[in-house]
């Protein structure tokens, strides 16, 4: 029996959850009706809301900001289809996550590529990878700009031990949502112009684009995944720092 402070929390997923899932099921009829893949971002959400939304709700895809918490919560996430690292992995890490995570959406630079492709051939496993394009240019963000993709593609796709499966990006904060579309508009672009060279060695590419404060922007622009966390679970939750 769940005590009442558990079970309205729970009900406040299922109801964001819903809500989520209708307005993207209305975004892909929008567009012609090509599939979008909802993976829940599930940076420091609790493991056992987790659980529920993926043995209650239908959750498929989750995906992990930090390589301790995909760790920590490995035996709940791994309920679900699909364990995706979405956020910056540091090559030291790399270890930690490969043979873990079905997909590494975060390979932002040649070296944390030959690292993962390292790693792989260790443990004698192929890793299914998107590489990260800075669609706003920012110096602070990983990832390489739209105009040096195919060359970064070929590089990744070329090395042992990994799979490319298409690109991500993680387009800048914006004040008004339609200013979204044009970074996820020009991704979008070199997406379709890589997978056309590259259609003989990539099934079923992913153009993971778009969070909780831009998934149905960047639907309109073409992804094929969408990475929500707050839309679904709510405001995250930071434990204050021990002093």
């Amino acid at each position: 029996m769940l005590n009442p402070e558990k079970k309205a929390r729970y009900d406040e997923i299922a109801e964001n959850y819903k809500r989520v899932t209708d307005q993207i099921a209305e975004a892909v009829v929008r567009r012609g009706g090509a599939p979008v893949t909802l993976l829940a971002a599930t940076k420091t959400v609790p493991a056992d809301e987790i659980e529920f939304a993926i043995t209650e709700l239908g959750l498929s895809f989750v995906g992990e900001n930090r390589v301790q918490e995909l760790v920590s919560k490995y035996d709940t996430l791994r309920l679900a289809r699909g364990v995706h690292m979405i956020g910056s992995l540091q090559t030291n890490k790399v270890r930690q996550v490969v043979g873990k995570a079905d997909m590494i959406e975060s390979v932002d630079s040649r070296h944390l590529a030959d690292e993962i492709s390292r790693q792989s051939v260790r443990l004698g496993v192929v890793s299914d990878v998107l590489c990260e394009i800075n669609s706003g240019r920012e110096a602070a963000k990983g990832g390489v700009f739209p105009e040096e993709a195919d060359d970064f593609v070929s590089y990744v796709e070329a090395l042992p031990g990994i799979r490319v499966r298409g690109l991500m990006t993680m387009a800048p904060k914006c004040t008004e949502k339609c200013e979204y579309l044009k970074y996820f508009s020009e991704t979008y672009q070199v997406f379709i112009d890589i997978s056309a060279k590259k259609s003989h060695n990539v099934v079923e590419p992913v153009l993971s684009m778009g969070m909780s404060d831009s998934y149905l922007e960047a639907i309109a622009s073409g992804a094929t995944l969408v990475r929500v966390g707050s839309a679904i679970f709510g405001a995250r939750y930071y434990p204050p720092k021990q002093i």
